[in-house]
């Protein structure tokens, strides 16, 4: 773990807020901070990310996202999930997050999206690798997930390359504007994750 350990009692522990990806990416748990920099980033992909993320009606303004963002820093403090702020060189491009954690069960859900300008250079495979080593080898989680739309080819292949299984098709399962779409369900487990990596 990068840095504030925190027990959450039973032997589970909530997620730290810095995670360090590699030398030019990191993740920092979102704060007020960082609203009019993360709502200028959304601003200027608005169209891009509309064609896969089905939020982006609901955050019009800087007062919206800083709602949104508040509502993020409850739910951490609730052991809910986590948001984090994806900064490559200090810039932030994005962001990724367990949008649900199940300690009960231990397991997770991931979400995130990254700027157009930053698409396609690996940045979502590595980060998703960084989050999912660190649910699995510090806070002793078992399932990880990740939802993609069977229309974004780019998540699903994320998903693909970090080998995580496909369990299935989820049928409308999100209101995208204007129509109902699939997604498919990729999961990993800590066994399946650790022998992935032996050599």
């Amino acid at each position: 773990m990068d840095e504030g350990e925190n027990d959450v009692g039973d032997g589970l522990t909530r997620p730290s807020p810095l995670l360090t990806v590699d030398c030019q990416l990191s993740l920092s748990i979102i704060s007020l901070s960082d609203a009019r920099e993360i709502f200028k980033v959304v601003d200027e992909n608005r169209i891009y990310l509309r064609k896969t993320l089905p939020w982006l009606d609901e955050v019009n303004s800087l007062d919206e996202q800083i709602s949104y963002i508040s509502h993020c820093i409850s739910d951490y403090e609730l052991y809910k999930g986590i948001m984090y702020s994806v900064s490559s060189d200090g810039d932030i491009i994005g962001t990724i997050g367990l949008n649900s954690i199940d300690y009960e069960n231990r397991a997770c859900g991931v979400g995130y999206w990254v700027s157009e300008e930053f698409a396609g250079k690996g940045i979502a495979t590595r980060c998703c690798s960084r989050l999912i080593d660190h649910c699995f080898n510090d806070l002793n989680l078992h399932r990880f997930v990740l939802e993609a739309s069977v229309e974004n080819i780019a998540s699903c292949r994320v998903a693909e390359k970090l080998g995580l299984r496909l369990e299935g098709v989820i049928k409308d399962r999100e209101w995208l504007y204007d129509r109902f779409i699939d997604a498919n369900l990729y999961a990993v487990t800590k066994p399946e994750w650790s022998n992935s990596k032996s050599p």
